[in-house]
């Protein structure tokens, strides 16, 4: 069938010493300290350096089957722009079109908003939707992350703590994005300029007297024990009934999941947490 047997097995004994050293750089990556600190980290090593990411990660820049070719685009719009994985740019897409759909008032927020990739989308999807009468609120300290604590240790049982000494020169692993940069992208989708609000500062200084009244579609993602709290004990109220609540951090970082897991408790909240994936999790507001 094959006019040159001799090629063919050439051929696959080349392929099989290539899957052999894909997998040593993949062992590699998983041992390294970078990687263990936070998954988003080896989205951007994966862009810059063409090295292969984890199984557990490789979800972060393959486009899922299911997504249709408006779901494909908006992500590609957005991606250069966001540590944040396709599966998460489609459920705050559908979190956007559902609260349209269904008329909940008020805002959309988000804290920790790094270059502003997730909420372009959001406010593209509003656009798309032709409901551009919706604030936008992006809470952030433009400077990168903030000091981590105690509780916040990841997945893995390494310390934020003890590792991010090790990225302290590094404005990426910090997160860190300027407010004007974030300005101009939130700009470059023509969202209604008077209606994108930049809050600059650590949330325990900006919140609650900078949030707006009433939120319909609240997305988390400031990593922290500390940080997740007070984002949920001065904004959770303003959610309204029907209202989205999005925690990027749930499965990852176990001080986030405390800080939810305390404040569902102590306020006797009762929500369904639905899975996005190995970290970010969705609910309705009763």
């Amino acid at each position: 069938m094959h006019g040159d047997p001799d090629g063919l097995v050439a051929e696959n004994t080349r392929l099989a010493k290539e899957v052999r050293e894909l997998r040593a750089r993949i062992a590699a990556l998983e041992s390294s300290r970078w990687w263990r600190l936070h998954p988003r980290f080896l989205l951007r090593r994966t862009r810059e350096d063409g090295e292969p990411a984890p199984d557990e990660l490789a979800g972060h820049g393959a486009l899922p089957l299911d997504f249709d070719e408006t779901d494909a685009e908006l992500y590609n719009r957005v991606a250069g722009h966001t540590m944040t994985p396709p599966p998460r740019i489609y459920a705050l897409a559908r979190a956007v079109e559902y609260v349209v759909a269904r008329g909940v008032p008020g805002a959309i927020v988000e804290c920790g908003v790094w270059r502003g990739g997730s909420m372009m989308a959001a406010a593209l999807t509003l656009r798309r939707l032709g409901a551009t009468n919706r604030e936008l609120f992006l809470f952030d300290t433009f400077a990168g992350m903030t000091p981590a604590g105690e509780e916040d240790v990841n997945a893995a049982g390494v310390r934020a703590a003890d590792a991010l000494p090790d990225a302290a020169s590094d404005s990426d692993l910090k997160a860190a994005a300027g407010i004007e940069d974030v300005r101009r992208a939130m700009e470059s989708v023509d969202y209604p300029r008077e209606r994108i609000h930049l809050v600059e500062g650590p949330v325990e200084d900006t919140l609650p007297a900078a949030a707006p009244e009433e939120i319909a579609l609240l997305r988390l993602d400031t990593d922290w024990y500390g940080s997740t709290k007070h984002e949920l004990e001065h904004l959770y109220p303003r959610l309204a009934a029907g209202g989205v609540l999005i925690l990027d951090d749930y499965g990852y970082w176990r001080g986030a999941r405390r800080a939810i897991v305390e404040y569902l408790e102590e306020n006797d909240v009762r929500l369904l947490l639905n899975r996005i994936d190995n970290s970010a999790r969705i609910a309705v507001k009763p």
